[in-house]
């Protein structure tokens, strides 16, 4: 493997240097990131910086841009690789842009992850995997601006009152049976 200094050029080189369908990949195999065939790395993508090995892409994958993978949460320099969490990602998965892999995480053969998701458990195969959409958190009456404080601002938010959700009339008929708008 490459010395630490030859480690961070590599992982420097492929967050930017253009060419996502080969020189990212190939200089992220350099780094010991075990990548299939006809893999798209976008730029600006972080691939764990100490434990690399444990990342896998599999075979016809994109990694959107911006997204980031993590294989470890510790401090300071590097440890074993029994302190690394792996992450596989299986064939033909799509991870959207600005999402965020956690470690000891499996993305399952086919899937697709929403942009912007942050993944922090296994997904099964061929799943649409993210959160829901956003929504109204509160109402802003003080506007976050270099003339307002963050203080000021907190303290403006009002509560967004939820519209209570539309029921659908409930049907407790059989089929066939004649109901008040299925009269003969």
């Amino acid at each position: 493997m490459l010395g630490k200094i030859g480690q961070r050029l590599l992982h420097r080189l492929a967050f930017s240097l253009p060419g996502g369908f080969r020189v990212r990949p190939w200089l992220h195999k350099r780094r010991g990131v075990r990548i299939g065939k006809n893999v798209w790395i976008s730029r600006l993508v972080y691939i764990d910086e100490l434990h690399p090995e444990a990342v896998t892409i599999g075979d016809n994958s994109s990694i959107g841009l911006r997204t980031s993978i993590f294989t470890h949460f510790y401090w300071g320099p590097r440890q074993s690789t029994e302190h690394a969490g792996p992450v596989y990602i299986e064939d033909d998965v799509y991870i959207g842009p600005h999402c965020v892999i956690l470690p000891k995480v499996r993305i399952g053969r086919g899937s697709v992850i929403k942009a912007g998701s942050v993944v922090t458990r296994d997904v099964p195969e061929y799943t649409f995997w993210g959160a829901p959409q956003a929504e109204p958190l509160a109402r802003v009456t003080v506007p976050l601006t270099p003339n307002s404080t963050y203080q000021k601002f907190i303290s403006g938010l009002r509560p967004v009152r939820k519209k209570p959700a539309q029921q659908k009339p409930q049907n407790n008929h059989s089929p066939g049976e004649k109901t008040p708008d299925k009269q003969e």
